[in-house]
């Protein structure tokens, strides 16, 4: 079993059907399947109706698990309802029966992806929010961590001595934002950062091996950070 890691897809997984096919990766009876880990953003939530249920079964085709961030640009699972828990890699993670292969991952869970014990942290700010609001598009107040998810982070982070091997994230801590790819003439000063100050926290005490991180639409490295958008990388 291999895993793979990419960014934001928004509902277009055509990477990923190319990048299978291009890999050779095919569904096998009797085999555990691949996984690929996308972070945040990959859009199977977004309407909260049947074009949701169209993607999802498109994305049901790919021959490898779907482990899904929890993004800004999508509903939770708890709010679009269906969805079950259910214990995965050493997590819990949230799956709807219909789509056993499309798994939501749950903030503050630890899972084990090839043996590298792998902490997630879903959510960020849409600096998009005012836009989208305008002109009709969708907007979910619950984008970013609420406190009872914090806490729960926290928590788990106290459980394991404040030491694991691979963090995953939507936004990234607030000294690694990519400055670069901030929209031009958008006033900075009401962007609210409090995600990625918190971030920005765990990552000073934290012990860990490398950290990866989407919604940025950049694929770049900053010492133990990695952000991803369009590549598509062998995890770890």
């Amino acid at each position: 079993m291999a895993v793979y890691i990419t960014g934001d897809t928004h509902g277009d997984f055509s990477r990923l059907g190319i990048f299978a096919r291009t890999m050779g990766i095919r569904k096998e009876k009797g085999r555990e399947r691949d996984i690929c880990i996308v972070l945040g953003d990959a859009g199977l939530n977004y309407f909260g109706d049947i074009r949701d249920v169209k993607t999802k079964n498109e994305v049901s085709r790919l021959p490898f698990d779907l482990f899904c961030i929890h993004g800004n640009h999508e509903m939770r699972p708890e709010t679009v309802g269906g969805y079950e828990q259910a214990k995965w890699h050493g997590g819990i993670v949230y799956r709807q029966k219909e789509f056993p292969h499309l798994l939501v991952a749950r903030d503050g869970e630890i899972y084990d992806f090839a043996g590298k014990k792998t902490l997630v942290i879903g959510g960020a700010y849409s600096v998009d929010k005012d836009y989208r609001l305008a002109h009709g598009y969708r907007w979910f107040p619950d984008e970013q961590p609420s406190t009872e998810i914090k806490q729960r982070v926290e928590g788990k982070l106290n459980e394991i001595g404040w030491e694991t091997d691979i963090v995953l994230s939507h936004t990234c801590p607030l000294k690694y934002q990519p400055t670069e790819t901030f929209i031009h003439g958008l006033d900075q000063s009401k962007v609210d950062s409090t995600t990625e100050i918190w971030l920005d926290g765990i990552e000073d005490r934290l012990k860990y091996q490398k950290w990866y991180c989407g919604h940025y639409h950049v694929d770049k490295r900053i010492d133990k950070v990695e952000f991803l958008f369009q590549s598509i990388r062998l995890f770890g």
